[in-house]
């Protein structure tokens, strides 16, 4: 797979958005890149909306591997929630700050427990 540049602003529309303004977003992107007929993302739809999101230099199999990297169920396209589990996913910083949340929650409720 070619090298891509990638600058992750997923953390900075998270701080800047809150939480539910961010699935927003996630979710308006989802549907720049919908098959509107399929209600997926397919690579066709894919392939032909990438430029939208600055993806356009992507090559054919760097985006059959984001597909691929994102298709929990197996049927070669991206719904909605395997689109944004996916966008969490291709952000590290982004995933250590909701693991670190999470440990945080996790250790306030034991101390509340115990």
């Amino acid at each position: 797979m070619a090298s891509s540049n990638f600058e992750d602003f997923l953390p900075l529309m998270a701080n800047k958005l809150g939480g539910d303004g961010l699935i927003g977003e996630l979710c308006n992107g989802f549907n720049l890149l919908v098959d509107s007929e399929k209600g997926v993302i397919t690579f066709d739809s894919l392939k032909k909306n990438s430029a939208l999101l600055g993806l356009q230099d992507l090559s054919d199999d760097d985006l059959r591997c984001m597909l691929r990297e994102g298709d929990f169920d197996g049927d070669g396209a991206l719904n909605q929630m395997e689109f944004c589990v996916l966008m969490f996913r291709l952000s590290p910083e982004l995933m250590e700050e909701s693991e670190s949340l999470l440990e945080e929650a996790l250790l306030q409720e034991f101390k509340h427990d115990c």
